[in-house]
Parts: structure tokens; sequence; C-alpha cells
């Protein structure tokens, strides 16, 4: 699983953006009148999140050559993500997005500009020969050229040796069509990545409420080996095909602060625990703890995260 070799933990490649994060809790955008800045983008997310946790992370996105580019670039180098793979374009602002803030799946409104333009000279063989684990979302794969880029190096990622990762993060008001979503989701599925999906994610992607045991066996249908289910306040299912369903409880708050970015957490956790080689259940356990620990806290993670370091 981990090549001495390589001497990068974790490739993140996709968008990073701005977030506007409602001020007003538990009210729709229609209805919040302040908003405060953080810098969003799931792959960014896990970046940050598996530097501040002491691994090697590296980011693959497009900005705009302004306030919101520089900000962002601050914000990575800040935490020790290696920002070299970030490029700055001046014919497209930085891409923002408005969200609600809430203890469930958020609202949002986005504003996309730059963060599609993820080009292939971003990613060189080189690059993702010195890789561990290559991880995209579906909001990445959701536009071109991104999307050609994203699957054609994942193919070159897999072909040498790289571990593929996925956040099958679906929203239908991305996509051109749900045909093309799934159709650009089952590519990427024939690496065998490691498939991290919620509840939400599948509603919107299936657009009807499907058995666990249906989601498993399409992503397994379709060349996955291992696929998380995150199910919000009642935990996380992972099946590993061939093997089983493990199924853990989500830990118990008492009041949650904002849930977004918290499946990132949950995520970042997990591939930690990937990389530093430990059995399935103990990434979802590290996985669980990190996502209760966001939950708590709104905006980014806390920066006493690497005592999770300390668990392993």
């Amino acid at each position: 699983m981990k090549n001495n070799i390589r001497e990068i933990d974790i490739l993140c490649v996709g968008e990073v953006l701005i977030d506007f994060i409602g001020h007003q809790a538990g009210v729709l955008i229609n209805n919040t009148r302040d908003y405060h800045r953080y810098l969003g983008g799931s792959p960014a997310n896990v970046a940050m999140n598996s530097a501040r946790l002491g691994l090697k992370s590296v980011m693959v996105a497009t900005v705009g050559d302004d306030g919101f580019g520089e900000y962002i670039f601050d914000r990575l180098r800040g935490v020790g993500v290696n920002t070299n793979h970030i490029k700055t374009i001046n014919n497209k602002s930085t891409s923002v997005i408005f969200v609600s803030k809430t203890d469930s799946t958020p609202d949002f409104i986005p504003f996309r500009k730059a963060d599609s333009y993820i080009l292939e000279n971003q990613i060189s063989p080189e690059l993702l020969s010195k890789t561990n684990i290559y991880h995209t979302t579906c909001f990445a794969l959701s536009k071109d050229p991104a999307q050609t880029t994203i699957l054609k190096k994942a193919k070159e990622a897999f072909n040498l040796g790289c571990k593929l990762s996925i956040d099958v993060n679906y929203a239908k008001k991305l996509w051109s069509s749900q045909e093309e979503a799934l159709q650009i989701i089952k590519s990427y599925c024939k690496f065998n990545p490691l498939v991290k999906i919620s509840e939400d994610d599948m509603l919107r992607l299936f657009e009807q409420e499907l058995p666990h045991e249906d989601i498993f066996n399409f992503f397994h249908s379709e060349g996955v080996d291992t696929v998380c289910l995150t199910l919000g306040s009642k935990g996380v299912k992972l099946s590993q095909k061939g093997i089983g369903v493990i199924q853990l409880p989500a830990i118990k708050i008492d009041v949650v602060q904002d849930a977004t970015g918290a499946g990132d957490a949950f995520w970042s956790g997990f591939l930690f625990a990937y990389i530093k080689e430990k059995p399935i259940e103990k990434c979802l356990e590290v996985a669980l703890q990190l996502a209760a620990l966001k939950l708590q806290n709104v905006g980014r993670l806390p920066d006493n995260i690497n005592v999770l370091s300390k668990l392993l």
C-alpha cells in the first residue's frame, strides 16, 4: 500500500474556492443576511487537513489573479500544503460559493469561474510517480477542462501505482445531466478508487432512496473494492467487495456548530490512517473522530488536530 519512494502522501486535484458561509443558523440562503469568508472546496479541505495531520500534501487547482486567489495561496501555504501546482489565470476570477449555515447538508449557490480550468500540464508523470494517493471529487469532475484532465491523469496515476480516491459529492446544479455524471463517475471507478459517498449524495445522484446494499453493489460492479457510505448522525457503513460490511456509530455531539466540511474532515481522517497502513476499522474510527471535531467548529478544524496522530 505504502511505497517509501512516494514522498507525496496525497495529491488533491480539484476545486479550491471561497466559501461565504451564512452567519444565521438554520435558515436558507434567501433568509441569510450576513456571510463570513472561509477557504473552501472539498479537495482543498482534504489537502489542508492532511498537511495539518503531518502528511505531505500537494494541491492541484486553478484560481483567478485576484485577492481571493492570493488569500487561497496564503491559507494553503500557511498550513504547509505544497501550492506549486496551483495555477493563476487572469481572465477568470476565483470561484465563489455562498453556503447556508446548517447542521445538515447545506444549501449553496455556486459562482464558478477559474476552478474548472485545470490543465494537463499541471500534473506531470513525475509528480504522479511520487504520489501515494490521487484524490478528487465529483464537483471537480463536473466541468471541462478539469473533467478531461482529471480522468486522463487518473488513468496515468493508476498505471503508475497510485491509489485513487474520490468523494462522490454529486450536486445536480453542477452537472449538465445526471446521465453525464453517472458516466463520468463510472469512468473514474474503473481505476478502483477508495470511494466516499453520503446518503444525501446518493439520494441526489439516483433521485430515489436506495437500500445501502444497492449503493454498495453499484460501485462494486463498476470495479470499486472499498466503498464508504456516511450516514450523518447514524455513523458510517463501509463495504469491502467480497469481504462484507463494517458499521460504526457516529460520535455523540451535544451541539452541532457547522456541518460544512464535516465530510471532508471524515475523509481526511480516513485517508490519513489508510496512508499509515492501519486496518480499515481503525481508518473509520479516526475518520469519525475528525468529523466530530469539525462539527463542533465553524469554518476550519481547530489547530490541535495533530492530537489524532497520537491515536495511531
